[in-house]
């Protein structure tokens, strides 16, 4: 590939502790498997001579409980490939099921920093339901192609947890399932390409979504660092971390049945230790050994890993497992390989009891140091065992299962042999680094979107906009330049019960917009823009800068009301209006508006709420139709579904990108739900006096000024706060 076309490459992924030494796998619920695999594809997607760059972004984290590593801006990996942190939320470290309400200021940040670095990426590629939730905004307002990788799935893991007898209510209290399921739709709507792990999360995992595109999934397993995960015959001297274990072990030198996992329910290692607790043949065959992450005071640790320890040691001291399990309170990344290959020279076995198991990466890394396995017939290991033949499956959910597959593998020395030797030839073949960047940069150059704005100058240039009019628009445009060029903030306002509402405020405002030339003013508004420039000529408001209008999904800038054609060619991106139209013409209780209210990219609805499905059902019928769209739903009767690009939000960050103004020197208004996207994120934001209840969730935003003023009166007090 020529220089000019090396690709800049941008990962996602937002939560767990990431850095590129010593990563505390197990540390918690968020620091598994995940942040390995995305921290070893930025270091060997970087060193490919078709990649001039990776940047992976993740959270910054400033928090004494954590190290000073996670607070660093910037943590360079290689010369071409670095980690960049960007703050989101509170300063401390959060867990990923309360980092919703951040992610809309995650988006924002990264999109300043992307037009800061004066390069566009050629992909973004995000990892888990938060990732992907950033990187569909962010990748939407670039018009790049965003690939994904949901390394577990929200459906799945909620059905496995119904099943195994939690009460609805409460795992939704604590994991959010409703928000991270939506988010993981909106994503698989977006994407161009879905990286799975194994061919049974394409077929069963990914098939139980609304917005399931086999055609749009590849299916490339991780590779394994082989540089540090190799077999070894004979370890000269016991590795450091065997000390640790015989502290534990009356018989350190029996084999090991060794488990290496995250103190989460989940990996039910409990099921482990009870079945090693009930059998006393496999207690003498075998010692048990827990690697269940790092910790300090058990009492200070989250609910989950607090239950999972709690649980364990209970069964421990109830089958008198002492001097049989090791379950030492700390180990480091490089202990990891150690104990892989300390249980392999000693003729153990690797297992993995987890309930669901997306892949498995522990299972390839034990492979690679010459250890058999026994895992879960699950997800990944379906697709390891069956490519490297290296150990059996069993059903997590039967304890007779796991002892039969416990017993079988200390049974025939030959066997644990022939399973050692299949494994080193299965990761060679399957599973190296280099196989896996060659499959995802052939997928990469497949993509044949393209970008459709230029954010390469750190400063406005005129923008290419310059178009046919608009109906409402003079006969004639000027090509003088245009005043956005010259403006150094933005206020953007709602219309009806926002900028409207109280003739005095709305005077008392626009005086106050005059006495400050730099200062430029635009509307977003779910009105057409003829019955916008209606409404705003009878309450007497001069035209303004920017005209956001049809609830984003038209962008027109005055004094000659130009539209941005290539907005529209923006939101264009997977639109199918006639289809729409079919769908919802067998939709009870919900009909067309008049003519008038139809736009290109948008179909607006009445809504008999007596008569009609719930908003939600309606939203996902078409989902399930194949047709990616956004429903917005206001006063109760009014529904527009637009193109999945389309909002008032997006729109707003759109022009915020094309014209060069950072997010901070625009203020915007809003009274309802309809503004939500647009007040979220890095804006100054205000609501209101008189909004409507639905915006109340967002009264502890420290970002968004809750006005005491009503209408107009709200906004020039957000003037006066902000110093705007």
């Amino acid at each position: 590939m020529a220089d000019s076309k090396r690709l800049y490459i941008v990962l996602i992924s937002v939560h767990g502790l990431i850095r590129g030494q010593n990563l505390e796998l197990g540390r918690d619920a968020d620091t598994g498997g995940q942040t390995k695999y995305v921290v070893e594809l930025a270091q060997v997607l970087s060193q490919h001579p078709d990649v001039e760059r990776v940047d992976l972004f993740t959270r910054l984290v400033n928090d004494h409980k954590v190290s000073p590593d996670y607070a660093e801006p910037v943590e360079m990996l290689n010369d071409r490939a670095r980690i960049i942190r960007i703050n989101c939320g509170p300063r401390r470290y959060l867990r990923k099921e309360v980092l919703w309400p951040y992610l809309d200021v995650f988006a924002d940040e990264l999109l300043r920093h992307v037009r800061q670095s004066g390069r566009m990426p050629d992909v973004i590629h995000s990892h888990y339901a938060d990732a992907g939730y950033v990187g569909c905004r962010v990748a939407g307002w670039l018009g790049v192609p965003l690939i994904h990788t949901g390394h577990s799935l929200g459906r799945v893991k909620r059905q496995r947890m119904l099943d195994n007898g939690s009460k609805p209510e409460a795992i939704e209290e604590q994991y959010h399932f409703k928000t991270r399921i939506e988010a993981e739709e909106t994503t698989l709507a977006s994407a161009a390409v879905v990286i799975a792990s194994t061919h049974q999360e394409v077929d069963d995992q990914y098939r139980v979504y609304d917005n399931y595109s086999p055609h749009r999934m590849a299916v490339i397993p991780p590779g394994v660092d082989t540089k540090r995960f190799y077999p070894i015959k004979i370890l000269d001297q016991p590795p450091p971390i065997f000390q640790d274990l015989s502290r534990f072990l009356n018989q350190p030198y029996k084999p090991f049945i060794l488990c290496l996992s995250r103190p989460v329910p989940r990996k039910n290692v409990s099921a482990l230790v009870k079945v090693y607790g009930e059998d006393r043949e496999l207690q003498e065959r075998a010692n048990l050994v827990l690697i269940l992450g790092n910790r300090t005071d058990i009492s200070k640790m989250e609910a989950s890993p607090r239950q999972v320890f709690g649980e364990l040691f209970s069964l421990i001291d109830r089958y008198d497992l002492y001097g049989r399990v090791a379950y030492p309170k700390a180990h480091s990344s490089d202990d990891v390989p150690d104990l892989y290959r300390l249980a392999a020279q000693q003729q153990g076995i690797f297992i993995n009891p987890a309930l669901t198991e997306p892949f498995g990466l522990t299972l390839i890394e034990a492979a690679a140091c010459g250890l058999p396995v026994l895992a879960t017939a699950d997800g990944g290991p379906r697709d390891i065992l069956g490519n490297c033949d290296n150990g059996l499956l069993f059903d997590p959910l039967d304890p007779k299962d796991i002892r039969r597959a416990l017993h079988a593998a200390f049974a025939d020395q030959v066997q644990w042999q022939t399973w050692a030797a299949n494994g080193l030839k299965g990761i060679e073949t399957h599973y190296s680094w280099k196989s896996h960047v060659e499959n995802y940069l052939a997928k990469i150059e497949t993509l044949a979107q393209k970008s459709v704005i230029s954010i390469l100058s750190p400063r406005r240039t005129e923008p290419e906009i310059w178009a046919t009019p608009a109906s409402a628009a003079p006969p004639s445009v000027s090509t003088s330049r245009n005043r956005l060029l010259d403006l150094d903030r933005l206020l953007i306002s709602d219309i009806d019960n926002t900028l409207i509402g109280d003739k005095d405020a709305l005077i008392a405002l626009m005086e106050e917009i005059a006495k400050h030339p730099g200062m430029g003013f635009g509307v977003a508004t779910g009105r057409h823009i003829e019955s916008t420039l209606m409404v705003l000529e009878e309450w007497g408001v001069p035209l303004p800068d920017v005209l956001i209008t049809s609830v984003g999904s038209e962008i027109h800038y005055g004094p000659q009301l130009v539209p941005d054609t290539s907005w529209q060619q923006h939101i264009n991106y997977r639109w199918q209006p006639q289809r729409v139209q079919q769908v919802m013409n067998n939709m009870a209780g919900i009909v067309l508006q008049p003519k008038v209210n139809q736009r290109r990219h948008k179909i607006s609805y009445i809504v008999d709420p007596a008569a009609a499905p719930e908003i939600d059902q309606v939203l996902r019928y078409l989902r399930q139709q194949k047709l990616q769209v956004r429903g917005i739903f206001s006063h109760e009767q009014f529904l527009d579904i637009l193109p999945l690009r389309a909002s008032k939000g997006d729109a707003l960050r759109y022009f915020a990108l094309k014209w060069g103004y950072p997010l901070k020197k625009l203020l915007v208004a809003g009274d309802s739900g309809n503004d939500e996207q647009m007040l979220t994120g890095n804006t100054l934001a205000v609501v209101v006096g008189n909004h409507s209840p639905e915006l109340e969730k967002l009264r502890d935003r420290s970002d968004i000024y809750f006005a005491d003023g009503h209408y107009s009166w709200g906004i020039l007090e957000a003037l006066r706060h902000y110093n705007f």
